[in-house]
């Protein structure tokens, strides 16, 4: 549906696959923003519809911000918030007043000319505003539409709101997170929402391959409760199959030994011995042949049997030495053994490896802006990066896109149902 001709892979003039793929982008905080991040990261033209003066809530979700340059330092300031700038690159901003009958006209034909429409609104509020499933879908059956929520249209009550930490709580993540003999921890970053991303960008990409096919359109419905218990994998089965709740093991693995982190004289380490045959190569890479051969540690359940013993021997003896001694001998070795990392260490890390992780865009006011690329890479085609718009950075040319004469554009602008912020 979208107008937009097939952009080009940088460096390749590859067709990027999703080139012509308009995505109406109605949601705002981060499941839905990084859902139509990775789908922009593969050349869908996304549009980013926020409301004027404030913009999707993580803007102002700051400190920290990325300080403007001196140019712009009185205009912009604080500047930019790392929270909106992480999961908004490669997208057009339009920023227009959804109680104004013009401005909620022109997003309708926004929605109606593209071929994915995703939104986080509460129940009930999206179908008032005309901008429903129902409603879009009259105008254009291809489309698909995607809906985040907390707790989905099921759950009662279905207007319950779901963050984070509160889904983090109810999935049973939390209660699996944290040390055995402490209290229940959350996952330090918003995980279930970015689960929940990760989930709509899948039946989206599954939507479209058959609208193309067919012209039918999906209704699609994806909520952080339902992405985080099935993430939950062996620990959901494992509960299903004992008919009792996980326990929680800190830093280990409840089924494997040694699968965990290590204390050496300098640092902790993390060794994942996930089968026989790692195990009797970890014993041979720290000299204990003796672990190695004694019968109560032969195969992996009876390691489970004896898990205290066990990680107590091998404790022991790490921490003789530092961990770069450690990290070295059992990489050697081919034992699957990290060191625990800070973020920016492990960023700098990467980077420095040759994992091409870091990619700077220009910003606006920000000037050079280090940004982390998508998760997954095509050699053929790949990934662009442009920096996250400014608030209503594209406004009046995407309201004339969808044409609005300059004079009424002008007329919203003045009237402050939209709003455009220019680039120097």
């Amino acid at each position: 549906m979208s107008q937009t001709s097939p952009e080009p892979g940088p460096e390749t003039g590859a067709p990027l696959p999703l080139a012509g793929v308009r995505v109406a982008d109605l949601s705002r905080v981060l499941a839905g923003p990084y859902a139509t991040m990775l789908l922009a990261d593969m050349g869908a033209e996304v549009v980013k519809v926020e409301q004027p003066g404030r913009g999707d809530d993580t803007r102002s979700w700051g400190p920290p911000y990325a300080e403007p340059t001196e140019e712009h330092r009185a205009e912009h300031s604080p500047g930019e918030a790392a929270y909106f700038l992480s999961v908004n690159r490669n997208k057009r901003s339009l920023a227009v007043d959804l109680k104004d009958p013009e401005g909620l006209a022109a997003v309708q034909d926004l929605c109606a000319t593209s071929d994915v429409v995703i939104q986080n609104f509460r129940p009930g509020v999206i179908d008032r505003l005309g901008l429903g499933y129902e409603e879009i879908s009259k105008r254009n059956p291809a489309v698909v539409y995607c809906s985040v929520s907390g707790f989905g249209p099921e759950h009662e009550p279905s207007t319950r709101p779901g963050f984070d930490i509160v889904v983090q709580a109810e999935s049973g993540l939390m209660a699996t997170t944290g040390p055995a003999d402490g209290p229940a921890s959350k996952v330090g970053v918003a995980l279930t929402d970015v689960l929940t991303g990760l989930n709509a960008a899948v039946g989206i990409l599954g939507a479209l391959m058959r609208a193309r096919v067919t012209g039918r359109g999906e209704n699609i419905s994806v909520s952080l409760i339902n992405s985080t218990l099935s993430s939950l994998v062996n620990l959901t089965q494992q509960a299903l199959v004992t008919g009792s709740e996980p326990a929680r093991v800190g830093n280990a693995h409840t089924t494997i030994v040694p699968y965990q982190a290590f204390p050496t004289k300098d640092a902790e380490v993390v060794i994942a011995a996930g089968n026989d045959a790692l195990y009797q190569r970890l014993c041979a890479a720290i000299d204990r042949p003796d672990l190695g051969a004694d019968p109560r540690y032969a195969t992996n359940p009876q390691r489970v049997a004896h898990r205290g013993e066990l990680v107590s021997e091998l404790s022991r003896t790490l921490q003789e030495r530092p961990a770069e001694h450690w990290m070295t001998v059992l990489v050697e070795a081919g034992v699957p053994a990290g060191r625990v990392r800070g973020v920016l260490d492990a960023l700098r890390t990467a980077d420095a490896r040759g994992d091409d992780v870091l990619r700077t865009v220009e910003h606006p006011t920000a000037g050079p802006l280090e940004q982390v690329r998508a998760g997954f890479r095509m050699e053929g085609t790949p990934t662009p990066m442009t920096a996250p718009p400014l608030l209503g950075q594209h406004s009046a040319q995407i309201l004339a896109e969808l044409g609005l004469a300059p004079d009424r554009i002008e007329a919203l602008l003045k009237s402050g149902a939209a709003q455009q912020t220019d680039v120097r």
